[in-house]
């Protein structure tokens, strides 16, 4: 890897990070904001004055109206916009509309493009993945999949409820992961104003910056037609992956922003305020917790840039985005964490952003994942490569599969 970044990739970290300070910091304390997000007038807003700046959803394609960044460059450019709460939904890449387009733009046909995602693209629809379910269904094992989907004709039924369906509430289309007939998975796309489509409910969580919310969703008999099956039938949890990937990582990526900020407030409020007669960063607790957190944040951000380096080159990288989302999740979390204690009484107000980014932080180790289920996975694979290794040495004839991206070194 070579850990130099180009002059133009300079230019556009110093342009989006003049755009949060100057364009986006400025609105944080917005009335039009709740539990449940941004609301939509003010989504659109900073979309606008994203655009305005040229840096509208900037990991879409040129041809679809974005910048093309490689996933190296998305890692800079997504950390400079994570810097504020609102940055990601004034670029348009905020979850779960910044890995439905990578994923549309990988598998939907030109007709479900020009529908759904060209609009999206422009920053005037949102969308919804509708896949977790309440018990018994799927929540972090997809293969319990209970909602289902039957032929009808030329359609498809579809019922079942899901929950926790970020961005749920106004979104405009979604994309539904179904069981077909066959037994495997199947996504669906269909427009939020269909009948058969009922939002039950936004659930309170502790995060506050996903427009829309967090979702209960029902569908009783959704008629789907079969044009709008997002790719072919069976395949859901094979396109599942191509979005996986990439979105855990610019989950890392944008939260990267978020725990830099808060090291920035605690070390300019530990050189300023004073106790026992000098500053608190000269204290060696309050030091070591700064050092600390500046060890995290550049392991976390080793682990991104080489996960991004290997999709850019190709590879799945489902595995190293395992390792990097429970590493980063949790080093941005003690940073976090370790912010509010230097801050002492002002980390637990809003007297600084820190509170903010704890509230919304500690819900990062369980999206796209626990943190439990992905050791549970890095482990089978390291397990799996390791008995094939041995085979391979007594000279048996392979029976494992191999790692479908094999763990390697920096």
């Amino acid at each position: 890897m070579d850990f130099s970044l180009s002059p133009e990739l300079l230019a556009l970290r110093d342009k989006t990070r003049a755009f949060i300070a100057e364009q986006v910091i400025p609105l944080e304390n917005d009335v039009r904001q709740s539990r449940h997000g941004p609301d939509e007038a003010l989504r659109r807003e900073l979309v606008e004055r994203a655009r305005a700046a040229g840096l509208l959803t900037p990991h879409a394609s040129r041809e679809l109206g974005g910048l093309g960044l490689t996933h190296v460059e998305k890692a800079v450019v997504f950390e400079e916009a994570g810097y504020s709460w609102l940055g990601p939904t004034a670029l348009n890449i905020h979850a779960p509309d910044e890995g439905n387009i990578h994923l549309m733009e990988a598998v939907a046909t030109p007709a479900q493009q020009a529908r759904w995602l060209r609009p999206q693209v422009a920053g005037q629809l949102r969308s919804c993945f509708a896949m977790t379910e309440p018990a018994p269904g799927a929540g972090s094992d997809p293969a319990a999949l209970a909602t289902v989907a039957v032929r009808d004709g030329d359609d498809y039924l579809i019922s079942g409820q899901k929950w926790f369906i970020t961005g749920a509430e106004g979104a405009d289309y979604a994309i539904i992961m179904a069981r077909t007939e066959d037994g495997g998975a199947t996504m669906f796309l269909s427009d939020m104003d269909q009948p058969g489509i009922t939002l039950e409910r936004s659930m309170d969580a502790m995060d506050a910056c996903f427009t829309g919310g967090h979702g209960v969703l029902r569908f009783d008999q959704l008629r789907v037609p079969a044009s709008a099956i997002l790719g072919e039938v069976g395949k859901g949890f094979r396109y599942a992956q191509v979005r996986l990937a990439p979105a855990r990582l610019t989950h890392c990526m944008r939260w990267l922003g978020q725990a830099r900020r808060a090291q920035d407030v605690a070390l300019a409020y530990a050189r300023r305020r004073t106790a026992f007669g000098k500053p608190l960063s000269s204290h060696e607790g309050v030091g070591f917790m700064l050092a600390d957190n500046d060890m995290d944040l550049h392991t976390a951000r080793l682990h991104i840039w080489h996960t991004a380096w290997l999709l850019d080159q190709g590879e799945q990288g489902s595995y190293e985005s395992s390792r990097a989302k429970v590493v980063c999740s949790e080093a941005e979390w003690r940073v976090v964490d370790r912010c509010v204690q230097i801050l002492g009484g002002q980390g637990v107000t809003m007297e600084t952003p820190v509170m903010r980014i704890f509230m919304d932080m500690r819900a990062f180790r369980i999206y796209d994942g626990p943190s439990e289920v992905h050791r549970f996975s890095m482990a089978r694979k390291l397990v799996q490569a390791a008995e094939k290794d041995a085979q391979a040495e007594r000279g048996v004839p392979a029976i494992i599969q191999a790692v479908p991206a094999a763990p390697r070194p920096l």
